[in-house]
């Protein structure tokens, strides 16, 4: 949306900073079996800018887990110009996620079965 870019059109880092975070904590939760928070961004880099009308596409995968935590690498691609079609890999990050109980407190997570 307009409101998201700025004064090129150009989509803001921030807003796919908080996309990168949601998918990000899909994997968390799906590992996890349960509630997660993000705990820190080890990685972070923008490699492409986004431009309004392009279609993004986020990809992320769990690379390493901890007692109570999940790593999780997500992957950026944008698809733009759809007359003459090109993907572009826009973003990659790598988050931490924390397994919380229902309490906020850290919990172990569940063995892989």
């Amino acid at each position: 949306m307009p409101a998201d870019t700025n004064f090129y059109g150009d989509i803001f880092g921030g807003w796919l900073l908080a996309q990168v975070d949601l998918a990000g904590n899909v994997a968390a939760v799906r590992r996890s079996k349960g509630r997660v928070a993000t705990v820190g961004i080890e990685k972070l880099s923008f490699q492409s800018p986004v431009r309004v009308g392009d279609l993004v596409s986020l990809y992320a995968e769990v690379v390493g887990t901890g007692t109570t935590s999940v790593k999780v690498k997500v992957d950026v691609f944008s698809q733009r110009n759809p007359v003459s079609e090109r993907t572009l890999k826009v973003t990659e990050a790598i988050l931490t996620y924390v397994a919380l109980d229902k309490q906020g407190r850290k919990r172990p997570l569940p063995e892989l079965s």
